[in-house]
This record gives C-alpha cells, structure tokens and sequence, in this order.
C-alpha cells in the first residue's frame, strides 16, 4: 500500500490517464478521487461514470450531451458529463462494462480531446483527465473481443495495481481502527476497542468484499455494542464459521499406519485448537466445529482435553469454569471441583 501512495503522488499532478486494477472493494473510487485530490485539478470537477448501469444510447448521451431533438424525447439540449468534467476528472467505475460502439467514441474524446454531442455537428473541445477502473482482466476481454486494443492500452498508460485485503492482513488492525473512529463519531461511541479473540477472528477471514466488507462489519459492531469493547459476539456469523484452514498433509510408512489412531490425533488436536480460538468457551467452539455443545463436551471428556487458560484459572476436563478472580468472596469454595 506505501507503494501505491507512493504512485499516487507521482502520477497525481499529470494529466496523464490511469487505469487502476483491483477486486471489488479495494478502494478504486478512493485512489481515483486521491488522485484528483493531489492533482492541479483538485479545486474543479470529479465526476464518477458507473460504466454497467445504463444501456448504450442513454451512457452516450450522459456522456456526451444531446441537441434538442436528438431523439425521441430530447425535448432541451443538454450537456454531457465530459463537458460538466472539463478541467477537472472523469472517472470511469468498471470501464470493462462500456459497449464497443461506445469505447470507439471514449478513444476519440482520449486522443483528440473533442467530442459531438448526440444529433450535433459541431466538435466541442475539452481538457479533462480520465480516470478508469476495472476488476476484470481487460487483457484477456481484449483477447475475446470484447475490449478494445487500442483503447485497452491508450487508458495502460500508468496502472495502480490494488492489492485484496487478504493479501494484507497485517492492515486490519489499522483499518478497524480507522472505522472505529468514523463509526464511532457518528454513532457518539469514542475509545471503542476490539478484543484479541475478536481480531483473531478478523485475521483469519480472507475478506472476498475486501476493505468495504469489513467496513461494514465494524460499522454493525459498532451499532450493536453495548459497551466500548468489540466482542466475537458481535462478529458476523459468516466471519466466524469461515476460518481458513487447510488439511494436514499426511506421508504413509511402508509399514503402513493405523487409520484410528491418525483420526484420534486430528480431532483432538482440532478440537484443542478450536477451543483455542473460542477463548476456552465450549459452547462457542461447538458452534464454530458445527457440532452440538454436548457432543463437543462427551469428546473433551472422552480425549481428556484440557483447554488452556489463563494464569490463575481452575479448569478440569469438559468444564467451563470462572477464573479464580470472578469468585465472590461469598462463594462457597466447595461449590467448585478442583483436579
């Protein structure tokens, strides 16, 4: 990400074009609009085309403008987004959505710097800067037909390449942070925090709505906490039940090896490590393997797991027991089985 601010200010203060690539939720809109920011142009227009939103003739005639009886319709000229950019930026939200025809008149409007509104005869200049994003790979709809080559490389000119969240895990602490100060302004909740269990949990999910799905899940945590402190509780089911994981890779003795004792040690060492996860807290681990709380607390007992806790904790085989600290001076010390 320093590389790709890093790219921003080099390339902001030309009026050269830019494709930015990425999956959906990375941000795009947001480089594009610190592009116009830090440009010359920052104190005029930034406008955002959302390119697969409109069928071909009314996208041209957004984009372009129309004289008074162009069409059907066109009772009042009008002017087209081009002409409302000039001397600031368009913005082009997944170019690889333009029709054909319409990519041979965004071409023009690069190379030339002029355009005719629909039904006029007159070429009408402009000096605007564009912008595109795209999430697909436009080589390969280049390749199909689908994309223009000449276009495809007069918008390649210099490209930001946005990298997916899961690709920068150690970015999400900064970025729950950053939410938690937005949402909680709003929402008039300051010193908001998250608890290591529940940053775990955002660690391990590899985030297909990138930036702007965890976006959201802050912003719920936000709206349904109780107190400053951002529990796994408050983290969507979806997050939780998809941690990533991957099957332990197994090498056979020519001797062979004993299939009941190779489950054994697989679930009991799953097990362990759920409970791990869930902070030692049964029901939630059950939740998290998918399985009944009582099945889960007959296999604890039956492979005598001793979930780890904290310094100071009594604990004994399938048992969720109070730290020694949460014990009320009034308890009976009875009242709890110790090993």
């Amino acid at each position: 990400m320093k590389q790709v601010f890093d790219l921003i200010i080099q390339a902001a203060p030309s009026r050269t074009t830019i494709l930015i690539n990425g999956e959906s939720g990375t941000g795009k809109e947001l480089v594009a609009r610190s592009l116009h920011q830090n440009s010359t142009r920052a104190d005029r227009a930034f406008i955002t085309v959302n390119s697969g939103n409109l069928p071909p003739d009314l996208l041209e005639s957004n984009l372009f403008g129309h004289v008074k009886g162009a069409f059907t319709g066109a009772v009042y000229p009008k002017k087209g987004l081009f002409e409302l950019a000039d001397k600031g930026t368009i913005f082009f939200d997944e170019i690889g959505n333009i029709p054909l025809e319409t990519q041979a008149k965004l071409l023009r409007v690069i190379q030339e710097r002029e355009f005719m509104r629909l039904g006029g005869v007159e070429n009408i200049k402009v000096d605007v800067r564009i912008i595109a994003a795209t999430n697909v790979d436009l080589r390969h709809m280049m390749e199909e037909g689908r994309f223009r080559e000449d276009l495809f490389y007069r918008l390649h000119v210099i490209t930001v390449q946005l990298p997916s969240l899961r690709e920068r895990k150690e970015d999400v602490p900064l970025l729950v942070q950053h939410f938690f100060e937005k949402y909680g302004v709003e929402n008039n909740r300051p010193d908001l925090e998250l608890t290591p269990e529940a940053l775990d949990m955002l660690h391990e999910y590899d985030w297909p709505g990138n930036v702007r799905e965890l976006e959201n899940v802050i912003e719920r945590a936000v709206v349904l906490s109780t107190n400053n402190r951002i529990d796994v509780d408050l983290v969507p089911d979806h997050v939780r039940s998809n941690k990533s994981f991957q099957m332990p890779q197994f090498v056979v003795p020519p001797e062979g090896i004993s299939f009941k004792d190779v489950i054994t040690d697989f679930e009991k060492r799953l097990i362990e490590s759920t409970l791990e996860a869930a902070g030692g807290v049964q029901k939630r681990a059950a939740e998290l393997l998918h399985i009944k709380a009582t099945t889960l607390n007959e296999m604890i007992k039956r492979y005598d797991i001793r979930p780890r806790r904290k310094r100071g904790t009594l604990s004994r085989p399938g048992t969720d027991l109070p730290d020694v600290e949460d014990i009320d001076e009034g308890d009976e010390v009875g009242a709890i089985n110790r090993d």
